[in-house]
């Protein structure tokens, strides 16, 4: 166990816990597998792959920009992570000033959740620095180096359904249940994907495709460069399921917690002799329901059929080893009891796209606007400014006919802690989106967008832009593109 304490570099703070041991798999050869006519199942302009908070935010925001859209999802859902996989603590959206920077897409989720589906800081109070409000939000995860931030938690049902509501209305063609294969590729540019459902495998052909799998599977299949180096000293790179437990009295639990510290490590002591892989409770969006992000564990591969699968078995069994402990020892859990266990995998980290530009840890103290800007993301800490996320992140070294966006984009090892995270994918969702659609509608390549053009259909979205510093390379009319 490793135990990963927040600083200027990471907001975030807890154990890591290391993998079991993996036999080796058995070497038995290989199949073949015959040539086969495979059925058109759609044509459209812009194929959505995935439907996280990235690829929600890009259907939404191509269709807003008058694409025809074609979103595949593998579940039965939309949101991903912030949905089913109980990723439901949404990090800061606000700088450290208290001003909101995630916007567009974003703020249209909170505009129209219900209130009674979202937990988090009244207005008035984001970028306080009032020692009682900051250490009350502190436990309820909304407050970082005595700042109070927008750190809100969601129910994830009513997520699910606006986030599928939203995209509809708009008049994307949702198709859930398909996992994505293969990208089609066509003069070396990626022109669709085949996917298996219950009908087998069919295809979709696409003026763009925007990867939006979280793991960079189809521009990887493509051919595209990646990288996929970890910051060991970081949670980033690891796995777990959360779960959530319902019949819990949150207010005793976060009373123990900031009133005895001594009785709090003294109970975290105890469970990780006791439970081995441990974690604390965290606040929901209810004050009946606890979530527990981990226990986080590390050395496993997002890209291996067994180590996804020991993951699942380690957290499962967990879960289970909490209930027993927590109902034992922590104040407010006395009759708490399983209600879910997550869908989806916490997965944090595969492949990252080597992109024409990305978000470097280098950067972080420039808080300039880069010409090419496409969204904003609050820093780690007060240290450092807000921090530019550059179109060059979501466009491919090489590769045409496809961008990516969410925790896969082009970025180094220490930005990826934060641009992983779900907020950050809405932005660069919805930037991939609009570029998608902006790129059939002038008949180019992503990499060739207008970027002025770029940033005027974003700031229409409402996303949240600052005049830029310098200008991009011109194509051979004058206009700033992805050079």
């Amino acid at each position: 166990m490793k135990s990963i304490t927040r600083t200027d570099e990471r907001i975030l703070q807890g154990d890591i816990f290391e993998r079991d041991a993996k036999p080796p798999r058995p070497q038995l050869g290989h199949l073949h597998e015959p040539g086969r006519d495979i059925p058109i199942y759609r044509d459209c302009d812009v194929l959505v792959v995935g439907g996280g908070p990235s690829g929600s935010a890009a259907a939404a925001a191509a269709a807003r920009q008058g694409a025809d859209v074609v979103l595949l999802e593998r579940y039965n859902h939309l949101g991903g992570l912030s949905t089913g996989g109980l990723v439901i603590w949404i990090d800061r959206m606000t700088d450290w000033q208290g001003q909101l920077v995630i916007r567009g897409f974003a703020e249209e989720l909170f505009d129209r959740l219900p209130a009674d589906a979202v937990a988090g800081p009244p207005r008035a109070e984001w970028g306080s620095q009032d020692a009682a409000r900051a250490q009350h939000w502190s436990l309820r995860t909304a407050a970082y180096h005595g700042i109070v931030t927008w750190s809100p938690t969601i129910d994830p049902e009513r997520l699910k359904l606006l986030s599928q509501e939203i995209v509809i209305e708009r008049g994307v063609k949702l198709v859930y249940h398909s996992w994505a294969c293969l990208p089609l590729l066509e003069d070396g540019r990626v022109a669709g994907a085949t996917f298996e459902s219950k009908e087998g495998r069919m295809a979709i052909r696409a003026k763009v495709v925007v990867d939006a799998t979280g793991d960079g599977d189809l521009f990887a299949r493509a051919g595209a460069a990646f990288t996929n180096d970890i910051e060991e000293n970081d949670v980033h790179h690891c796995m777990n399921t959360a779960w959530l437990f319902a019949g819990v009295d949150m207010q005793r639990w976060l009373d123990f917690r900031g009133t005895n510290p001594e009785g709090f490590n003294a109970f975290m002591a105890g469970g990780r002799e006791a439970c081995g892989l441990f974690e604390r409770a965290f606040v929901s969006w209810r004050d009946d329901i606890a979530l527990f992000m981990g226990p986080r564990q590390s050395g496993y591969s997002a890209l291996d059929v067994d180590d996804l699968t020991a993951v699942e078995v380690r957290s499962h069994r967990a879960m289970a080893a909490h209930l027993e402990y927590y109902r034992q020892h922590a104040p407010g859990f006395e009759n708490a009891y399983m209600v879910l266990s997550a869908p989806q995998i916490g997965v944090r980290h595969a492949r990252r796209l080597k992109g024409v530009d990305a978000v470097l840890r280098s950067r972080w103290s420039e808080g300039t606007a880069l010409p090419d800007e496409v969204g904003v993301t609050p820093a780690v800490s007060p240290k450092f400014p807000n921090i530019s996320i550059p179109y060059g992140s979501l466009v491919p070294e090489q590769l045409d006919g496809l961008l990516a966006c969410g925790r896969h984009i082009s970025c180094d090892r220490n930005s990826h802690g934060f641009m992983r995270e779900i907020p950050q994918c809405w932005i660069t969702g919805q930037a991939a989106g609009v570029a998608a659609a902006l790129a059939v509608a002038a008949g180019v390549q992503p990499r060739h967008v207008n970027i002025d053009r770029l940033q005027q259909a974003l700031l229409d979205q409402g996303v949240y832009l600052r005049p830029r510093a310098g200008a991009m390379a011109s194509d051979t009319a004058g206009e700033r593109v992805c050079a």
